[in-house]
């Protein structure tokens, strides 16, 4: 349950700080204020912390950012969400910490116990913690594509329905593959010429990696052979001639010299290494310019072989390494295609094999959905002769769809429709077409009855739900919210004094001046003060001695009726 609700700079907001208590009689809590007053404000901040899209906007004049905490405590009954908690990062406690921080840039940041959270955990924690009814979830009693949601819900389908859409996109997926490899099968004498063709080129001209590189050193010597042959000799001729005789003349010398002063030694092994070098020298560079080639066909040749992997490499990839991975690559699809008639046939029996399984999930997940409808629509008929709906009934009809693969959706075979039959005698119809605004509005609170008496949350929460509602409606919707504060907590917003009279507590939400600024305050209500605000909600500004009695009268009444 909802135990503390904080809210800084939010709108007209300064700050605001509520705590409840269910154990001292906040089971049932309304919030009362003239229009425009700010109650609208309260369900930003929840909308908010539940995951709801925030703007800049929000944030009150001046402030550099918003911030909403709320603090909810969790039982033992709530075992699945603090598991949730633990696996994704957050632990297991008995109180969970929600925070929203929206800077003026529009990011927001969320945390669950003082970590960084994300939007998605954070909605997903929510929506197991409570549940809120607005006005504009009239409306979606009004969209048809609504209603499945809306039994799914009721019958606790949702885990059903999602392992059903994961085999449904596994089938899709699996048709989707059969239906490349029966294009493929279409083009595949084309594919497999092309194929090849590819093939054949590349191994007739059996490119090595580094050949390329290889002939193109080999090429620029022929091209310069002529040179290459004239300077390697002129400089073989002038280092085996004066330079290597002089050199062994002075390595003798420099032997005797060295038998006269040993102090020579070192300076003839240096000279005489000098002179054995020039010798090698002389010897590499004879060897080098007779292995030259200066052969016009050999340089034809080259360039002939360059040309075609030139060829390659403009086709395949930009190096010969390229080159034969594309072969590689085009030999493996080659064989691809070979056995082709084989993979299709194997995935032509996997996709039957999905569609069998997918056929039968959908077959069972419709039949939970109708005994679920039948269920719902007696559930409903309770509920709403309790919010004086005389002789009146929500209808589930189902459009007759063949059980065929054809006409399957990610939610099933289903296509339903909720029909209402306000008046008695008269056929149901659907709800778009007979319900009226204070109709909607308790048809809305019914089924929020039915999906809290289920126990999916401990909190409910209700943005005006008894709007369009009066005179005997009225009563018979205090009532049922009275009922559901039984075993859940409920916070509701309201206009009617019927409803805030049977509050357990009683909060007023006005808008003051101060400072010249006008801010948003909520207050908890003594009994006189509920006495004031109950008379002010019955007569408006003009209160008399006896509608301060009628007010009294209904805060008497409530009390009873708790």
């Amino acid at each position: 349950m909802l135990l503390e609700l904080k809210v800084e700079n939010l709108a007209l907001i300064d700050t605001l700080n509520l705590r409840f208590d269910r154990s001292n009689g906040d089971a049932l809590v309304v919030m009362t204020g003239e229009t425009g007053a700010g109650k609208s404000i309260m369900m930003r901040a929840i909308s908010l912390l539940s995951g709801g899209r925030g703007s800049a906007q929000w944030i009150r004049s001046g402030a550099d950012s918003c911030t909403v905490e709320a603090l909810f405590e969790t039982g033992d009954h709530y075992r699945q969400l603090r598991d949730l908690l633990v696996e994704s990062g957050f632990g297991d406690a008995d109180q969970i910490l929600f925070k929203r921080v929206i800077s003026q840039n529009g990011r927001s940041r969320f945390y669950i116990n003082g970590s960084l959270a994300t939007a998605k955990i954070v909605s997903e924690i929510c929506f197991r913690l409570l549940s809120i009814g607005g006005q504009h979830e009239h409306q979606q009693l009004l969209q048809p594509a609504m209603h499945l949601e809306f039994l799914d819900i009721l019958g606790d389908h949702l885990e059903m329905r999602d392992q059903f859409r994961s085999l449904y996109e596994g089938w899709r997926q699996a048709e989707k593959q059969l239906q490349n490899l029966l294009e493929r099968e279409r083009e595949r004498e084309q594919r497999r010429d092309f194929l090849s063709f590819q093939i054949r080129e590349i191994s007739e001209i059996a490119p090595e990696i580094g050949e390329d590189e290889r002939l193109g050193t080999e090429r620029n010597r022929l091209k310069n052979g002529e040179a290459l042959i004239r300077l390697s000799r002129e400089c073989h001729n002038l280092l085996a001639g004066t330079v290597t005789e002089n050199l062994t003349v002075i390595r003798k010398n420099l032997e005797q010299l060295r038998q006269l002063d040993p102090g020579l030694e070192k300076l003839a092994e240096e000279i005489g290494s000098y002179s054995f070098l020039a010798e090698d020298y002389s010897a590499q560079l004879r060897s080098y310019s007779d292995a030259l080639d200066n052969d016009p066909a050999r340089l034809d040749t080259i360039n002939a072989r360059l040309d075609k992997l030139t060829g390659l490499k403009r086709k395949y990839g930009e190096s010969l390494a390229d080159v034969l991975a594309h072969l590689s690559t085009a030999g493996q699809e080659l064989e691809v295609l070979e056995n082709l008639d084989a993979e299709i046939e194997q995935q032509r029996k996997t996709v039957a094999a999905l569609e069998e399984e997918i056929l039968a999930a959908a077959d069972t997940l419709s039949t939970a959905r109708r005994k679920t409808a039948a269920e719902m629509e007696q559930a409903m008929t309770r509920e709403l002769e309790s919010l004086a709906f005389d002789q009146s009934g929500v209808e589930v009809r189902f459009q007759p769809v063949e059980k065929s693969s054809e006409q399957l959706r990610a939610t099933g075979f289903d296509r339903l429709e909720f029909f209402f039959a306000p008046n008695p005698g008269e056929p149901p119809r659907p709800l778009a077409q007979v319900a009226s605004g204070g109709e909607l509005s308790r048809l809305m609170l019914a089924f929020k009855c039915l999906l809290a008496r289920k126990d999916m949350v401990e909190t409910v929460i209700f943005d005006e739900v008894d709007a369009g509602v009066g005179g005997e409606a009225a009563e018979s919707v205090a009532r049922k919210i009275k009922e559901l504060a039984n075993h859940h907590q409920v916070i509701c917003i309201t206009h009617l004094p019927q409803i805030a009279a049977r509050g357990s507590s009683h909060f007023r939400v006005e808008k003051k001046l101060t400072a010249g600024r006008t801010i948003t305050s909520v207050s908890r209500l003594s009994e006189a003060e509920r006495v004031e605000e109950l008379a002010r909600m019955l007569a408006g500004e003009s209160v008399t001695t006896q509608t301060e009695a009628w007010a009294r009268e209904l805060l008497d009444k409530g009390k009873v009726a708790a």
